[in-house]
């Protein structure tokens, strides 16, 4: 499946620390976009243990993170406003 996960953590306390945790591990199952936005295709196991290494991170009262999923990355559109960065078109 393809998906887009979009994260925000808070600064207070730890939260320097929770989203440099959080980046680790988005960038082992997908590609960086921008900041705190990664995307790619996952199979459904490693979606299962993204989802399990960040939850042990996030604060559920302060942290969000938002996971889009699709069957197929050509029914989206991607549309850039300003500086375009298309890291993931350089993928072989």
């Amino acid at each position: 499946m393809y998906v887009i996960l979009i994260y925000d953590i808070a600064d207070e306390g730890a939260g320097a620390r929770i989203s440099r945790n959080i980046f680790k591990i988005c960038k082992r199952y997908l590609s960086h976009v921008q900041k705190s936005v990664f995307e790619g295709e996952i199979s459904e196991s490693q979606l299962v243990e993204l989802r399990l290494s960040i939850k042990s991170f996030i604060r559920t009262d302060l942290d969000s993170v938002i996971l889009f999923t699709g069957n197929n990355p050509k029914w989206l559109k991607k549309q850039f406003w300003g500086i375009e960065d298309d890291a993931t078109s350089n993928m072989l």
